[in-house]
């Protein structure tokens, strides 16, 4: 989860196409418009499946992109952006939610099975906080932004980013540094917070090799990526 200053990722083939007469006397066939129709939702059928289930392989950067045109294209867009490299964001998104799209944090526990409220408001792919998300909103102009959203959620991650970048002078390229600043939050991190925490210190060491990982697999892979056609219903 992160904060900004404080704790507070077909239908059945038909015969009967034909022409459908017109009010004004002429004809229209439209059997023709149907089967492009036809075509574009089996066109679109894996990019939605593969939108709104979890991914089998979050472990291989290429796998994990392959059929995920639209994630390529928002980190990506995101890297160019803020400047903040695919293997990072990549790997805080691994930390954070394990790539689901609706990941919450556990709820408290009264008498060890009673469940309670949840630890935080943290939610989606970046585990974003209420407040930091709404800050993120009004700084960035991203009014309709949505935290289940990848392409939102992406963004808010090199924003954030950039942010630790300017107020900490954080490198974008240092995965350690950047998810503990990400973790604790700007003011929890100049207080060096996370000394005090040997359990985050180590999740941090995860989240740095699992970004080096993340680097070296996409650079068997980007060109590839980058080599796919946008898709367009037009």
């Amino acid at each position: 989860m992160v904060h900004f200053y404080s704790r507070p990722a077909m239908m059945a083939q038909s015969t009967t196409y034909g022409k459908i007469d017109h009010p004004i006397g002429r004809s229209m066939n439209f059997g023709g418009w149907v089967q492009k129709l036809r075509q574009t939702i089996w066109l679109l059928l894996p990019i939605l499946t593969s939108c709104a289930t979890v991914p089998a392989n979050i472990d291989q950067a290429c796998i994990l992109l392959d059929g995920r045109d639209d994630w390529y294209r928002s980190l990506r867009a995101t890297e160019k952006k803020w400047g903040t490299p695919m293997h990072v964001q990549l790997a805080i998104i691994h930390q954070e939610s394990k790539f689901r799209s609706d990941a919450k944090p556990p709820r408290k526990r009264w008498l060890g099975f009673i469940p309670g409220p949840r630890i935080s408001s943290a939610f989606g792919y970046a585990q974003a906080l209420d407040d930091t998300w709404e800050w993120y909103k009004i700084k960035t102009g991203n009014a309709k932004a949505d935290r289940d959203e990848f392409e939102d959620a992406v963004d808010f991650i090199g924003w954030y980013s950039d942010q630790s970048h300017k107020i900490l002078k954080l490198s974008k390229w240092d995965a350690k540094s950047q998810y503990l600043a990400y973790h604790e939050g700007h003011k929890g991190y100049k207080n060096k917070s996370y000394l005090k925490k040997p359990w985050l210190m180590a999740v941090s060491d995860k989240v740095a090799q699992r970004a080096a990982d993340y680097k070296e697999q996409l650079r068997l892979c980007r060109q590839s990526l980058d080599q796919r056609p946008s898709f367009s219903l037009f």
